[in-house]
């Protein structure tokens, strides 16, 4: 039903969109003369979102060891490749087949260390929790949900973990479409049908006490450039480690025919000590959008709930 509904609403936009730009026109402005973002973006790249610690200051690798990079990162994220004392333990948590996943094969064309750029040091200003026993047990930081309405959205198919926003590559469907009208931007990812709505006509956001998965977005022209400052989340945000005080502002630019460049500020002063900046270039497609089949209350849920109940009867 979910995405039924989005499927009209985008058939009616693109009905009641002006014309494309003819043949004879710049294909990089649209009918009305604004900028064209129009089309599917790919985003997927393996640079990871924060720089590994042990490259310290260097935010760019040269071409040799951008190569190397490379191959150690796909083999280390090859599921195929699973290691024998692991055993079926290892199959359990890799679950799909190397043929199922698409990160991409590449670092970004400039071999960059990160998708943040500032701080310069290229690390997400996260601020210090408060350790657990697991913690200080040795254990990576986890907070156990409450109940199943506390899993994660992506988990539950409600958000997926790429569309956000902001956007962040992951493991597949890195990819979005961007449709316009002279009042609207709709910016799409089929990653749970996530389809956001973005006025132009700098109205003020809403209330506050107005909350929304993906947040209140009002976009504005700044030149070439879309700018989209969102707004008014609900503590449950699409993006991991973001809260219902976050502030995001993302650009789109289209730097060439084939490129776009999107660019996100986080500024939530409860979770992170300093607004932080990353940069991610996508690359035009002339792949359609499939559908990503995930809804919530599939038997993902049910699996992992009873899986649960069973960790807690052998821990009586």
């Amino acid at each position: 039903m979910i995405t039924r509904c989005i499927a009209t609403a985008m058939t009616t936009l693109a009905l009641l969109a002006p014309a494309a730009p003819t043949a004879a026109q710049d294909a990089t402005r649209t009918a009305w003369d604004a900028p064209n973002l129009q089309g599917v973006w790919d985003f997927r790249t393996i640079t990871p979102l924060e720089r590994p610690e042990e490259l310290g200051d260097k935010a760019v690798l040269t071409a040799e060891e951008a190569a190397a990079f490379e191959q150690r990162t796909l083999e280390a994220q090859n599921k195929d490749l699973r290691a024998e004392e692991i055993g079926a333990r290892r199959d359990v948590a890799n679950a799909y087949n190397q043929f199922w996943w698409d990160y991409g094969d590449a670092l970004t064309e400039d071999h960059r260390t990160s998708l943040v750029v500032d701080p310069p040091n290229g690390r997400i200003p996260r601020k210090p929790r408060e350790r657990n026993r697991t913690e200080a047990a040795g254990a990576p930081m986890t907070r156990i949900p409450a109940g199943p309405e506390d899993r994660p959205l992506w988990e539950r198919c409600i958000l997926g973990f790429n569309s956000g926003p902001p956007m962040l590559p992951s493991a597949y469907n890195n990819n979005v479409q961007i449709l316009q009208t002279p009042k609207t931007v709709v910016i799409f990812n089929e990653m749970v049908h996530n389809a956001r709505i973005v006025p132009l006509d700098a109205a003020r956001h809403v209330a506050d006490d107005v909350r929304l998965l993906t947040g209140d977005a009002r976009g504005r022209w700044d030149g070439s450039t879309l700018v989209v400052e969102t707004r008014n989340f609900l503590r449950e945000t699409g993006f991991t480690g973001g809260g219902a005080g976050m502030r995001l502002v993302e650009r789109f630019e289209r730097v060439d025919a084939d490129t776009l460049r999107y660019e996100f500020t986080i500024d939530d002063p409860d979770n992170f000590t300093e607004p932080w900046t990353a940069v991610i270039p996508m690359t035009k497609s002339n792949a359609p959008l499939f559908e990503y089949a995930c809804h919530e209350g599939n038997y993902g849920m049910t699996n992992l709930l009873s899986g649960a109940r069973a960790d807690d009867a052998a821990a009586r």
